[in-house]
């Protein structure tokens, strides 16, 4: 199987306010991205499950990373 980079956006509310994140992860099938933000978002804000939604994930190429570890890791193979 091939490691591939997600592009994923949507929303998580916190103390009644709703904030936008896009975040960049690479995986090997939509399922697991959805699973590592579910566990950071949750990990890093303390926001339940319930509270986030998930908009899109879209899979991309590696030279369109914006995040420099993603785009790094992907290109050294």
């Amino acid at each position: 199987m091939e490691v591939k980079v997600f592009r994923v956006k949507g929303v998580f509310e916190r103390n009644g306010k709703k904030e936008k994140f896009t975040k960049e992860y690479r995986a090997l099938k939509e399922e697991h991205v959805k699973e590592l933000v579910y566990s950071e978002i949750g990990s890093k804000h303390r926001v339940p499950r319930s509270k986030i939604w998930v908009e899109s994930i879209e899979e991309i190429k590696p030279e369109e990373a914006e995040d420099p570890i993603v785009r790094k890791l992907s290109l050294e193979l």
